[in-house]
């Protein structure tokens, strides 16, 4: 087949135009890399060279298929790849600090690889890297070039401002990384790291070598003009480089990712629920219902540390937990990983404020809401939190949950009466109503059909089990 045929309509993915080296493109619902001329070189040193053999043997590098076929009919075409396809795109600003940690760690390890492999890494961007089967592993196969031993790494910087910075943030405050990259989706940058760490931190080598000097060298570079004409940069090794990459790779593996600080509900299943028997009694109903229901994909909404994401995770591949505590998110990553769990994937998440279509156009990412739509949507002792605290009405919530589920809905209905909702409304006047079981259920009656409803035996709380109605 020649270059300038194509076989199906495509498009491309609004993310994928920075590149020249090739893009990514879905047609006939499947996603596919384009690798241009301009990069046929290098793809086919990553090939030959047996790095990307290495890389798919530890699991670090995702799988392709070569097609050669020129589906897109672009005349700079030169290899068409089918990568191991994605139920799902999670974005480090959804990321727990284990989970940013553990992609930091693979990136070095990946690059520390290449390097022995006459390649480089060009870039460092933990948007390169998404959990499959639970681990880390890089997704952009177009990521590699050929390696120059006497020039430095040219993605330390990005590397530092997107995984080091904000771990090393989190060490020392405990605060998350994901509100972080929020707030600075491209790295935060190394003057503004200096502003924010606390004096003590100086104390460190690692500070010195990965902060404070880089906030230095912005600075000259800033004005050259008071600090005269710029010296030659000295003479750079792959032994330094090397050296760089072990040091960073100890840094990393020693910062505290501790959770013991961290305010809100990770200690919930220990402290703040009822008791230990309406938790009992709460799954054994929860089984009861999800047993005789068929769906491939749940969306764990308020999933806290994935007590409820365990169970669904025995009956499907795809089981997406969030929860606005990264405390708790770190718990189940951490737990998932150490017991195996490879279908669960844990986001931090504020619910009331979940994450948006963002980059340019608002297009190179997807809102949540867009990628997290699943069969099964599981909402337990939620949507109180959302009305009384948030104050987000009941007929928003329904709709909202009727747009993320495909099929079916469980969800927990807790009265205002409930302790721990009256805790919610202590010395608040108002909120959004009316607020009762007549309501709630009325609200829901546009999307859904009522399928069970159960009342959690030594509680006034209600659980319900819906499917979604046919929309016109």
């Amino acid at each position: 087949m020649t270059a300038k045929t194509k076989i199906a309509e495509y498009s491309t993915h609004p993310a994928s135009f920075r590149d020249p080296s090739g893009f990514v493109f879905q047609t006939q619902g499947c996603w596919y890399r384009q690798v241009n001329v301009s990069y046929q070189e290098q793809y086919r040193l990553l090939m030959d060279s047996g790095l990307y053999t290495k890389l798919r043997e530890k699991e670090l590098l995702i799988a392709h298929e070569e097609l050669q076929q020129n589906l897109t009919g672009e005349p700079h075409w030169f290899l068409t790849l089918k990568p191991e396809q994605l139920s799902f795109i999670a974005y480090p600003e959804e990321w727990s600090p284990a989970q940013l940690r553990d992609a930091a760690l693979c990136t070095l390890t990946i690059l520390q690889s290449a390097i022995g492999h006459a390649m480089i890494l060009k870039d460092a961007t933990p948007r390169n890297i998404q959990f499959l089967r639970g681990k880390p592993l890089l997704i952009d196969t177009l990521s590699f070039e050929r390696y120059d031993p006497t020039q430095p790494w040219i993605a330390y910087r990005q590397f530092c401002e997107c995984f080091l910075y904000p771990l090393l943030l989190h060490h020392y405050r405990a605060r998350g990384t994901h509100k972080t990259l929020i707030a600075w989706p491209e790295g935060i940058p190394a003057q503004l790291v200096t502003d924010s760490l606390p004096r003590r931190s100086r104390l460190r080598m690692s500070t010195w070598l990965h902060v404070l000097l880089p906030a230095r060298m912005a600075r000259t570079r800033a004005k050259p003009a008071e600090h005269g004409p710029e010296r030659p940069a000295p003479a750079f090794s792959q032994e330094k480089l090397l050296r760089l990459i072990d040091h960073l790779n100890t840094v990393i593996h020693t910062l505290d990712l501790r959770t013991a600080a961290a305010e809100g509900w990770s200690n919930y299943y220990e402290q703040t629920i009822l008791s230990a028997a309406y938790l009992h009694e709460k799954e054994r109903l929860f089984r009861d219902y999800i047993e005789p229901l068929s769906f491939h994909s749940v969306l764990d909404l308020g999933a806290n540390n994935g007590h409820f994401s365990r169970i669904m995770a025995e009956k499907t591949q795809r089981v997406i937990a969030v929860d606005a505590d990264w405390a708790c998110i770190q718990q189940l990553y951490v737990f998932a990983r150490e017991h195996s769990i490879t279908s669960i994937y844990p986001l931090c998440v504020d619910l009331a404020n979940p994450t948006p279509a963002s980059g340019f156009h608002h297009r190179e990412k997807t809102s949540f809401t867009e990628r997290a739509a699943s069969d099964l949507v599981v909402a337990l002792a939620l949507v109180h939190h959302l009305v009384l605290t948030q104050n987000i009405p009941l007929p928003l919530i329904a709709g909202w949950l009727a747009a993320l589920t495909q099929r079916w809905l469980l969800i927990e209905f807790v009265p205002a009466g409930d302790p721990k909702a009256r805790e919610l409304l202590s010395g608040k006047k108002t909120y959004p109503g009316p607020y009762d079981r007549s309501a709630f259920e009325a609200s829901l009656l546009p999307w859904f059909r009522q399928e069970r409803q159960t009342v959690i035996p030594g509680t006034e709380r209600i659980l319900y089990l819906l499917q979604k109605k046919p929309q016109p």
